[in-house]
C-alpha cells in the first residue's frame, strides 16, 4: 500500500516563484519558514545560491562553483515565517529578474548531536527525511559524523565551506552505493572507490561515515556541511531507472505520488544535474530544465528539456543521453506535490496516470 505519512508536502517542500525589484524585497508564500532555499535566476546566466539556517542566511554557497563559504550581505538577508527576505544582490534579486527558489523546511538552528567521532550541529526533520549537518573535519581516514534521521540518508552532498572544494555526493539506489562518488558542480560520470569521501561505506540510521579528503574532511580549520535526504514514503524519493533511448515510449518512473520537484542526473557517462519542477512552466508537458552544475538560463522547447509529471511518477521524454539515453542509468531526488494514496484494499499503479 502507498498510504503516506505526510498529506501535505507543502508543508515541508516548496517551490516559490518571485520577480526582483534591486532592493530588498521579503518573499512570502512559501508556507514555512525555510532552512534551507536554493535560488536560480532562470533567465540570467548567474550561479545558483544555496542559503541555510545553519550557517546564517547571509552566507551563499553555489552548486555550480567548488568556492568557498562567502557572506553576502545584500543576498538572502534573513528567514521569516511564511519565506525570507532579500537584499539587492543581482544573482538573487536584479530589478525584474525571474527567479525560482526551492525551499525545505529542516528544524531552525539546530542542535548538538554526539553520535558520531565527529561532533555536528544537526537540523533535522525526521518527518519529511531531511537534515543539515555542519560539522569541522578532524583528517581522519575513519571519522563518522550524527546525522539524526534515525533512518540511513540515502542521498548526502557535502561541502567543504572554508576552501574551494568540489561538492561530493553519495547515494545509495539501484546499482550505486557509497562506494561511487559523483561532484555536484561537475558534470562526471559517478566514480568508483569513494574511501577518501565515504570510507566506501553506506550511512547507517545514525552516523555518515566520511575518509580523509580535504573535500569532506578538510581537518579542525575547516567546517563542512551536509545536505541528507531520506525516502519517505509518499513525499520523498531517491532513486534509479535505465534509459531506453526512445521519444515514442520512454522510461516511466513510478515514486508513489505527483512530483513537485526532480532533480536527475546520468551515472555512467557525463552530463549535468537537470532540475525540473512543477511551479515554472506549469504541470505537464514542461520543459524548464536548469542545471546543479551550470549557470544557464531555462531551457525550453526542445523534447529533452521536457520532464512529464503524472499523478504517481515521472517520465523523462525525448531520446537525448541527458535523461533517457540508450544504456544509460540515471539517478533521481524527487519531492511530491500530492501524495498518491490508495483506499483500502486497492492495489498501487505503477503506470502514469
Amino acid at each position: 500500500m502507498a498510504y503516506s505519512t505526510i498529506l501535505k508536502p507543502s508543508d515541508y517542500f516548496n517551490t516559490k516563484l518571485y520577480t526582483g525589484n534591486g532592493s530588498t524585497n521579503a518573499i512570502t508564500g512559501v508556507g514555512f519558514q525555510p532552512d534551507f532555499t536554493w535560488i536560480k535566476q532562470r533567465a540570467g546566466s548567474t550561479s545558483h545560491m544555496l542559503f541555510d539556517v545553519i550557517r546564517g542566511a547571509t552566507y551563499r554557497l553555489s552548486s555550480d562553483t567548488n568556492e568557498a563559504n562567502g557572506q553576502y550581505s545584500t543576498s538572502l538577508t534573513a528567514f521569516g515565517s511564511d519565506g525570507f527576505t532579500l537584499g539587492s544582490f543581482n544573482d538573487v534579486n536584479i530589478n525584474s529578474g525571474t527567479f525560482a527558489a526551492w525551499n525545505w523546511k529542516a528544524n531552525g538552528a539546530g542542535s548538538a548531536n554526539t553520535q558520531g567521532s565527529i561532533n555536528s550541529t544537526v537540523s533535522v526533520n525526521t518527518t519529511s527525511g531531511f537534515s543539515i549537518v555542519k560539522y569541522s573535519g578532524n583528517s581522519s581516514s575513519t571519522s563518522t559524523i550524527g546525522h539524526g534521521l534515525g533512518v540511513a540518508p540515502s542521498l548526502v552532498i557535502i561541502k567543504n565551506l572554508g576552501q574551494a572544494e568540489e561538492w561530493v555526493v553519495g547515494v545509495n539506489a539501484g546499482s550505486l552505493d557509497f562506494t561511487q562518488y559523483a561532484y555536484l558542480n561537475l558534470n562526471n560520470a559517478f566514480s568508483g572507490n569513494a574511501a577518501a569521501f565515504f570510507n566506501n561505506t553506506n550511512p547507517s540510521s545514525s552516523l555518515i561515515y566520511i575518509g580523509n579528503s580535504g573535500t569532506v574532511n578538510g581537518g579542525s580549520s575547516y567546517d563542512h556541511i551536509a545536505y541528507c535526504f531520506s525516502n519517505v514514503q509518499g513525499f520523498s524519493k531517491i532513486g534509479s531507472y535505465n534509459g531506453n533511448g526512445n521519444a515514442t515510449n520512454p522510461p516511466f518512473i513510478y515514486t508513489g505520488f505527483k512530483p513537485a520537484f526532480v532533480m536527475l542526473k546520468v551515472t555512467n557517462s557525463a552530463d549535468s544535474w537537470n532540475m525540473y519542477d512543477n511551479r515554472r512552466l506549469g504541470y505537464n508537458g514542461t520543459g524548464g530544465r536548469l542545471k546543479a552544475d551550470s549557470t544557464v538560463v531555462e531551457a525550453v522547447g526542445s523534447a529533452y528539456q521536457v520532464c512529464n509529471f503524472y499523478s504517481n511518477g515521472f517520465s523523462p521524454q525525448g531520446s537525448d543521453g541527458t535523461s533517457n539515453g540508450t544504456s544509460k542509468t540515471y539517478i533521481y531526488l524527487a519531492f511530491a506535490e500530492s501524495p498518491f494514496v490508495a483506499n483500502s484494499g486497492e492495489s498501487i499503479p505503477t503506470t502514469a496516470r
